[in-house]
């Protein structure tokens, strides 16, 4: 070992620690003078204690799509679900799928998800954009105190960070159905983002329950989740613009979370059978 400063430290003066330990050392100063060798059992002047080189594995074979057991997502998207052999219906309690739930505040999307997730008979995993929204503490651009620059931008970096998510679960063999207030008037945070980040094979499902239902289930929220009644109307008039868009629609106004999961296993075993065009 070469020093930037001063001479190199002085081998060691006995063993540095109890005998049969196991512990091994290479330590090697910078090579000197040749030394004529001292007596048995004790290193040379100048020379550094050597012991035998422990025996090292050959390097196992470096992969880019493993890490540990977990398999890394693919570089392309989410693909299409592929059909089912012959005139099999889909099996949607065991497909591997990936489902965007939308609708306005007050719909029931993140109990709903998460309950559908709990309920599966397969691996499934529930990503809310909300709660990835708000992982940043320090900074974090509330969108109730305006939507601008910096609030767009966090947006598109949970749902971007959401995409990832779901396409390293998908990749592991668990399902995932992600929540969102997708609004069909406003590219910036419509599907082509989810698209984008997850790929064609991503079912999106609309739950629309009525005005009356969101306005009641926002009133018993607390916290910067609870929005003004006027604003639960605004966008729960905007999400009206998905009826006549093809997607899939799950009214349930009349529904508790049990009987909305159902549902949604229904429109997923249909979805799977003949994927929406979006």
């Amino acid at each position: 070992m070469q020093y930037a400063v001063g001479a190199p430290l002085p081998p060691p003066r006995g063993p540095l620690h109890p005998q049969g330990a196991g512990m091994t050392m290479n330590w090697a100063p910078h090579p000197g003078p040749p030394q004529p060798p001292g007596p048995p059992g004790h290193p040379a002047p100048g020379q550094g204690w050597h012991a035998p080189a422990p025996q090292q594995a050959p390097p196992a074979p470096h992969s880019n799509d493993i890490t540990g057991h977990v398999q890394l997502p693919p570089g392309a998207p989410v693909a299409l679900p592929s059909p089912p052999p012959g005139n099999a219906a889909p099996d949607a309690a065991h497909a591997a799928v990936a489902v965007l739930l939308i609708g306005p505040a007050g719909a029931g999307k993140t109990s709903v998800a998460r309950h559908w997730a709990e309920s599966r008979r397969v691996p499934t995993a529930h990503i809310s954009l909300d709660d990835v929204r708000e992982w940043v503490r320090s900074g974090f651009a509330d969108p109730q105190a305006g939507w601008n620059d910096n609030s767009e931008a966090q947006y598109r970096l949970a749902r971007r960070t959401c995409g990832f998510a779901a396409r390293n679960f998908l990749a592991n063999g668990i399902s995932c159905i992600l929540d969102d207030a997708v609004f069909p008037d406003r590219p910036v945070v419509g599907l082509g983002g989810w698209k984008r980040h997850v790929g064609p094979g991503l079912l999106p499902i609309v739950l629309l329950p009525g005005l009356e239902v969101v306005l009641e289930r926002n009133a018993r929220r607390s916290g910067n989740r609870r929005l003004s009644d006027e604003e639960v109307a605004r966008i729960h008039g905007r999400m009206a613009g998905w009826y006549g868009s093809g997607l899939p629609i799950i009214d349930n106004s009349q529904h508790d979370v049990a009987t909305t999961v159902r549902a949604l296993d229904e429109v997923v075993a249909r979805s799977l059978a003949s994927p929406p065009s979006w």
